[in-house]
Formats: C-alpha cells, structure tokens, sequence
C-alpha cells in the first residue's frame, strides 16, 4: 500500500496521461471516474469539429443554494528534447520530495488537490453547498473551445457560481506567498508595408518600406505605454519579428513586416489600442507614400477581481494552513480566469510555478498535500460565510 495521499497518487495518475494539447489523452475519462465516485453528476462538453474538436467536462456536486466552483485544464505544453528530462515526462517519478513530470506545476496537481480537498470536505461538511468543477483540454494552445465556450454553455443553462479559484500555480517562491486576482490583456499585430522595390543607390526612384515600417513601430517599442493604476503595472508592447521581401543588401525591399504583441491592463481596450495605432500607421503611410495592411488578433480582455470574500476567504485559509501572507498580484501572462470572469468573482491559486513549462517540470510533494488542505479550508470557510 501506498504511503503517498490520494492527492498526491491523483496527480501521478493524470501526469501519466500524455496529454500534450489539444489531446486529453484520457485524463478526462480518469478524472471523470474518480468524480463519479465521489457523487458528482459529470457532463462531457465537446466544442469544435474535426482536429479542432475538444472535449471538456463539467462536474456538478451538490445543491445549493450557495455554489462554489474550481477549474484547471488538462493539456500541457510539449516536452521539448526528451533526452534532456532527469525523468521521463510521463512517468510521474518522485525523487528527493519532488515529483517530477509534464503538468506537475502546470496544472494536474493543482486539479488533484481541488478533488482531494473536495473528497476531505466532503467527509467533514454539514452543508449542502453546490460544487462544480471546470475542466478543459484547451487552455495551453489557441482556448477557442475550452472554457470560453463552457462559460458559454454554462449562462446558456443557467449555471452561476458565486465565485470560482482557478488552479493555476501562482506561487513564486513558497505555496501560499500569491494570489493572482487580474491579468492583463493581449493584442497582437501582424504590419505588412508595401513600398517600391529599388535599388539601393538611386533612393528616390523607390519607396522604402523599411524606413516607415521603423516609424510606425516606435509606439510599440516603448517601455511602457503608461503608468499603470492602482491594480496593474504598466502596459507594455514588445516587437516579436521582422522580416522583408530583400535578403541582399544592394536592393530596397517592396514589402517589410513585423508582429508584435501589447500587454495591457485596464487603462485601455483593445479596440482603443487599435484605434490609436491605426491612426498612427495611417500618418507614417501617407509621409512615405507607402500603403500597410495591420490584422489584429486577441482573445484576452483585462480584468481585476477586486477584494473582497473571494480574496479574504482564500487569504484567511492561506494563512492557517502556511502562516504566510498571500500578496495579491495580476502578473504574468494570460489565463481561464479571463473568461470565468465573466460569470463570477474569480482568482488564481495554486502550487510553486517556477519550473513550469521547462525541462525537469516539478513540485514539492507535500506542497501538494498542503495545498488539498489549504482548498478544503477555503471550502469550509464558504460554508460558514453562507446562511442556509
């Protein structure tokens, strides 16, 4: 017999599932089982045909009136070289405290440590509060048909939580010393210039689209494109490629092209950010005499979960299971919570993050353990908040 906890064992059985994104790799069929077995009514949710189709799941427990709900996705990111893993990526071995394996931070033990917790809870609990659980297989790649449509599917039936945490591992240093309660947002841009090819040595017979390619981009080559505010640091923009129609030196190119993507927070919407760079792409053209085509692409608004129950709730368990002080941050890149957002107060909590999506991917062992307790805690603090 095992002396590792159900948490612990839970998720070396889902990082033993390959399920490098968009394939779920049977973690979902796994974790439907066990979730049966605890009284849950599980319903699969498949959005999207052929290779874009992803299965999801939601999990309902109990029935209310108060409703609590904790998501996380299945799918990780690729493995990168194999050969250079201490362990195999899907085997899920333990060495000196750590487990180690594709999505051990990223973010199976933080699912299996919600169904530890939820399984603990339910041993010890009066209440009859309603839990749900959001799963998807498409959070890692392009979340077309993951939790944004099952947010969808969930106002559609009438399914609202009254707040949510989302199992990413938001910790930096220590479990428990970071709560993420916003992110910013994401705007990509793909510039095409189109100028006249020439030769290098009679200028004024062409028109460079380099030179006002340089131009155009000088807004998003800025440090920052604010101050920030109270809940977000700056907004920042970061050039990402570029490329022109020339690879010699003796010929001005005819077309010249960047990518770039802005991270911002709630200062702004991407349909300002879009207004104000085409504006200025528009003045740059007409100076060179030079035409541009600009596709934008974002799927991620800014939001901030404001304190209030959720963050007291979860800081208060925090600091009985740990005895730490959770910060409040909205760092990082984006995430679920975006759309989750969307039908309730929601925040981000979870393991140490600091190998995620790296060789060697790990966490502490008993940080998985400790955080079952700390989402147990959370849940038996809902309890009392509420009134039945």
């Amino acid at each position: 017999m095992s002396d590792l906890s159900y948490a612990v064992q839970l998720a070396q059985k889902l990082i033993r599932c390959p399920s490098i994104t968009p394939e779920e790799a049977g973690t979902l069929d796994l974790l439907e089982a066990e979730l049966t077995q605890l009284g849950f009514n599980c319903t699969r949710l498949a959005f999207g045909d052929g290779k874009d189709r992803i299965d999801n799941l939601y999990a309902e427990f109990g029935e209310g009136p108060a409703h609590f709900a904790f998501a996380g996705h299945v799918d990780v990111v690729p493995v990168g070289p194999v050969e250079d893993w201490q362990f195999n990526p899907f085997q899920a071995e333990i060495s000196n405290g750590f487990l180690y394996g594709r999505g051990a931070a990223d973010m199976k033990s933080g699912i299996a440590a919600f169904i530890s917790a939820i399984r603990q809870w339910q041993e010890s609990s009066q209440k009859q509060t309603k839990i749900s659980l959001i799963i998807t297989g498409d959070e890692e790649a392009d979340a077309i048909n993951g939790t944004s449509k099952m947010v969808d599917w969930m106002r559609q039936n009438n399914i609202r939580p009254d707040m949510c945490i989302v199992a990413e591992p938001t910790s930096q240093t220590q479990i428990g010393d970071n709560i993420r309660n916003g992110r910013r947002g994401s705007l990509s841009g793909s510039l095409i210039v189109t100028g006249q090819q020439g030769h290098v040595a009679y200028p004024h017979l062409a028109r460079n689209p380099t030179s006002a390619l340089m131009q155009m981009l000088a807004p998003v080559t800025s440090a920052e494109l604010d101050g920030g505010n109270p809940y977000f640091g700056s907004s920042t923009a970061e050039v990402t490629g570029l490329s022109t129609s020339s690879n010699v030196t003796n010929v001005i190119p005819a077309t010249a092209s960047a990518l770039f993507n802005i991270r911002f927070n709630t200062e702004h919407t991407k349909e300002t950010l879009q207004g104000w760079l085409e504006e200025h792409f528009n003045r740059i053209a007409t100076t060179f005499k030079v035409q541009f085509e600009i596709n934008w692409k974002s799927n991620a608004d800014p939001f901030v979960t404001e304190a209030g129950t959720l963050t007291q709730l979860l800081s208060t368990a925090i600091k009985a299971q740990t005895g730490r002080i959770a910060g409040l941050s909205t760092t990082g890149g984006t995430s679920d919570a975006r759309f989750i957002t969307q039908l309730c107060p929601v925040a981000e909590f979870g393991l140490v993050g600091k190998t995620m999506h790296q060789i060697d991917e790990n966490v502490l062992v008993d940080d998985i353990d400790i955080l079952a307790n700390i989402y147990e805690d959370m849940l038996h603090r809902f309890d009392a908040n509420n009134e039945y």
